[in-house]
């Protein structure tokens, strides 16, 4: 693997919290990135670590706050999915797809409704999602107007209380959707998490910066050839 260069600053990577987490730790090891501090169990939100003796930092934040410690220059790199780089549209470069946290990003609605067939061209109907963008542009593509009502999560339960006639969000398996009567309509985008980069840091820390992006690439391709 390329030897890090070195910087008295240390170079900091914000990681999202949650589920992907559990994805994204093996592959920063696989990568000789490693937390000094078990960064699922501390309450910290800033852990210490290192790769091969270059001082590193990693920030542990909410998944939608990634883009913006990245874009703002809190954080040098990131790890984010592309349904936040779709939604939030950051000022930042993605040098690396790292094929995990993989879903789809979908439009969904109860059974009979789906079923019945989507929604009329010159329609109003609500939505809700967290992806608020995203959703409008779809559905005025579509020649309906979306009035979006922004939920965080729990979105299958919106259609149920009649809040909402369709949903957007991330789904994984289906299996949540299937257990609440919903279906999914139409698929917006296929997602994975991507390795984000500061456009300043990217330029001024590349001697740091590009060996990091090359021991991630590496570890993604071991990875695939592995699952293959």
């Amino acid at each position: 693997m390329p030897e890090l260069g070195r910087d008295s600053k240390p170079l900091t990577i914000a990681l999202s919290k949650g589920r992907i987490l559990d994805q994204t730790l093996p592959l920063l090891a696989a990568a000789g990135l490693n937390p000094a501090e078990d960064v699922q169990k501390t309450r910290k939100l800033m852990v210490s670590g290192n790769a091969d003796g270059q001082e590193i930092r990693f920030l542990i934040i909410r998944a939608a706050d990634v883009c913006t410690y990245v874009e703002q220059g809190a954080a040098d790199l990131g790890i984010a999915g592309r349904d936040s780089l779709l939604e939030y549209r950051p000022r930042v470069y993605e040098p690396l797809n790292l094929n995990i946290g993989r879903c789809r990003l979908c439009v969904c609605g109860p059974e009979a409704l789906v079923n019945a067939g989507p929604p009329e061209r010159g329609s109003r109907i609500r939505v809700a999602t967290k992806y608020d963008h995203l959703a409008t542009e779809y559905f005025l593509s579509q020649g309906v107007q979306a009035e979006i009502i922004h939920l965080y999560g729990s979105m299958e339960l919106a259609p149920l209380v009649g809040m909402a006639e369709r949903i957007v969000d991330l789904v994984e398996t289906g299996g949540t959707l299937k257990a609440n009567g919903l279906i999914e309509e139409t698929t917006l985008f296929d997602i994975s998490s991507r390795l984000i980069a500061n456009p300043a840091s990217f330029a001024t820390r590349r001697q740091q910066i590009q060996p990091m992006i090359e021991r991630l690439r590496q570890a993604v391709e071991k990875k695939a050839e592995y699952q293959a």
